[in-house]
């Protein structure tokens, strides 16, 4: 059950982001450019998984288990530190570089196109130097 669960809900939100456009770099990267020829459309996408996520947290901040039964492991950390200020400064700027985040550089590997090849490479280097870096 938790395999098909899961195979679901990746593909409810694969799918959420082909039709929502952000598994397009230059659509992204047009949501991006506020200086020039900006296209909001995004933000109803964000707007939209924002409010998901809001009722989402509050539901399951209540709840001791999830609705198949697995313990609930919300976040509690609340501090910030300068390796996640530098994490997301650096995400942000590879965002912005690329236009392509997590998400939709899966997609691109699976629709064949080598910038997400070299996206979702990079990502996984990067999240293999932050696990061999010590933390200080």
């Amino acid at each position: 059950m938790n395999i098909l669960s899961a195979f679901i809900v990746g593909l409810v939100f694969g799918l959420g982001l082909i039709v929502s456009g952000m598994g397009n770099p230059a659509k992204v990267l047009g949501f991006l450019d506020l200086a020039g020829a900006w296209d909001p459309s995004l933000a109803f996408v964000m707007g939209g998984a924002i409010a998901v996520g809001l009722v989402a947290f509050r539901i399951g901040g209540q709840r001791a288990r999830s609705f198949l039964g697995h313990p609930m492991q919300i976040p509690t950390a609340r501090q910030l530190d300068k390796r996640l200020v530098i994490g997301n400064a650096l995400f942000g700027i590879g965002w912005g570089l690329a236009g392509i985040c997590p998400g939709p550089g899966f997609i691109l590997v699976g629709s064949g196109i080598p910038q997400g090849l070299v996206f979702v490479l990079a990502m996984l280097a990067g999240m293999l130097a932050f696990q061999l870096l010590p933390k200080r």
